[in-house]
Parts: C-alpha cells; sequence; structure tokens
C-alpha cells in the first residue's frame, strides 16, 4: 500500500513531468536517441544506385537477378537512470535540494522514454548499489521508478561512481542509453566511465548548486562535508579562501568536461534551482543536428 501524501506526491510530480515531457521534449527525444541497430525488412530487385554491399548473394544466385536487404532501425530503446543518491544531494542553498532536482529530472526522462515506447531502469547508488529496477514499459513502471526515488533511504552517504557503472555493465550487456546524474564530486572514476561509454550511449547530467562554485563572503561559518560529515570552521571573509574555493571548483568541473568529450559523451549542466527542461531540450535538439 502507498501511504496517501506519498501517492499525492508522486501524481503531482507525473502530472508536472508529463506535460513538460510531452511538449518540447516528446518531438525530439525519438531522433536524439538511436535504437539498437539495424533489423531485417525483406529484400527487393536491384535498382540502379544502390549500395552493392547490401547485395543479398544467397537471393541473386537463386533467381539469377541481383536483390538487395532492406533494413529498417531497430527503434526501441532501453533507458538506464542512474542516479547518485549520496550525501551531497541534500545540499542546496535556493529553493530546491540537488536531489529534488535529480528527481524531477529522473521522471521528465522517464516520461519521455514511455512516451516513445521504450522501457526504462533504474539504479540508484552512493558509495554502494542502494536499488536495480530492471527495465520495464508503461506508466505505471514509471510511476513506480518516482515512488522508489521518493523513497529510496540510503544506506550509504558517499559516492562511487565508478562502482555504479561497472555494475551496470554487469546487469545490462545489450547497449542502452544511460543517464548518469550526479553532482559528480567523487574520483577515480575515469576508467569506469570510459568503459561505459563505449558500450552505451552514456549521457552525463550534473546537477550543481550555485554555492558549490562561490562562497559568500559570510564571515567565520562552520562547513560541513554532507558525505563524510566532517565539520570546518572557516572564515568566509576571507577572498583568499573565496578564491581559492572557486578556483577548485572550476578545476573540477573543467576534469568533468575534458572526461566527457574523451570519452565522446554528452555532458548537460543543471543548476538545482533553476528549469530542468531547458538543459534537456537544448541537448535533445544537439543530438538531433548530429544525426541528420
Amino acid at each position: 500500500m502507498i501511504p496517501e501524501g506519498l501517492f499525492e506526491k508522486v501524481r503531482r510530480i507525473e502530472i508536472r513531468t508529463r506535460k513538460m515531457s510531452s511538449g518540447s521534449m516528446s518531438g525530439s527525444w525519438r531522433s536524439a536517441f538511436r535504437g539498437q541497430g539495424m533489423e531485417f525488412l525483406d529484400v527487393r530487385q536491384y535498382s540502379e544506385g544502390d549500395d552493392i554491399r547490401s547485395i543479398d548473394w544467397n537471393v541473386t544466385a537463386r533467381v539469377q537477378e541481383p536483390f538487395v536487404r532492406r533494413y529498417r532501425e531497430e527503434r526501441e530503446l532501453t533507458v538506464f537512470l542512474a542516479i547518485d543518491a549520496s550525501g551531497s544531494g541534500l545540499f542546496g542553498s535556493g529553493g530546491r535540494l540537488k536531489k529534488e532536482a535529480s528527481i524531477e529530472l529522473s521522471a521528465l526522462l522517464a516520461f519521455s522514454a514511455i512516451h516513445n515506447n521504450d522501457r526504462v531502469g533504474l539504479i540508484v547508488f552512493t558509495d554502494r548499489i542502494e536499488l536495480f529496477v530492471p527495465p520495464k514499459k508503461g506508466r505505471q513502471h514509471v510511476q513506480r521508478l518516482v515512488r522508489d526515488l521518493l523513497c529510496c533511504e540510503p544506506k550509504g552517504r558517499g559516492t562511487d561512481i565508478g562502482a555504479a557503472l561497472d555494475y551496470l555493465g554487469r546487469v545490462q550487456t545489450r547497449k542502452a542509453v544511460v543517464f548518469l546524474v550526479s553532482d559528480f564530486i567523487g574520483k577515480n572514476f575515469d576508467k569506469s566511465f570510459k568503459l561505459a561509454a563505449r558500450h552505451h550511449d552514456l549521457v552525463a547530467l550534473r546537477v550543481s548548486d550555485q554555492r558549490e562554485t562561490e562562497l559568500p563572503a559570510a564571515g567565520l561559518i562552520e562547513l560541513v562535508d554532507p558525505e563524510t560529515g566532517t565539520r570546518t570552521i572557516a572564515d568566509l571573509s576571507d577572498p583568499k579562501l573565496r578564491a581559492a574555493f572557486a578556483k577548485a571548483a572550476v578545476q573540477r568541473q573543467s576534469g568533468i568536461v575534458e572526461l566527457c568529450r574523451s570519452a565522446s559523451s554528452d555532458l548537460v549542466n543543471v543548476n538545482a534551482d533553476g528549469d530542468c527542461v531547458e538543459p534537456l531540450v537544448k541537448l535533445f535538439h544537439k543530438r538531433e543536428l548530429a544525426v541528420r
């Protein structure tokens, strides 16, 4: 049984995200993401201009006339949402936590996928695998995924992106579209990221907060690391401290950009307190242009 309050929350997310996903995003999804490959359709007689590589030599030898194979793209996709549920997701300096933005992003992507009759699976991770839901189709399945994301109470607080991607490689051996939703505050996952990008269509969705790149001049303040619990007293009135913090943030962002570039993976930056739809629409349009 679903508690009434939780059911209403799932319904509100569904109504909001279904409306968004069936609007500006819906028409772009199918052309932005390709299926598993090519499916054999039939053969027809050779016509001038046909690619000779498509000639079916067995049929040609049998009927003594050249025939070519026809294919159609296998459109059905398997989509995986790999969601970072580590402690850093509970941070938010604006009106929304990074965790809340991640859930809305996931709902948007899931409803876009089922609108196009694709299967959707879910992996929730911290420094361990917290939840795995095999890919299925249908509205009820996506409602279940949203409910699971809302109800998930992680046992871990840290982040191990590499372990999550390695786990994905074991449970999903065929090519899938993988949306990795994280703030990417983690280490030593480059090798696993590149390997996953070779086997799957991997899209990195980086959810961040403004205060992770720029500190206010707020004087003495206690900072708490949500993943380790480490507490530090810092004097934010010190311009050198704020400059060093900003520099480290830029270096971290540059590292993610370079990793995605080297892995030929798309990177989408999402502000936790901002619009989730616009960055996705831009991604879809970019990919549409790339496949034309």
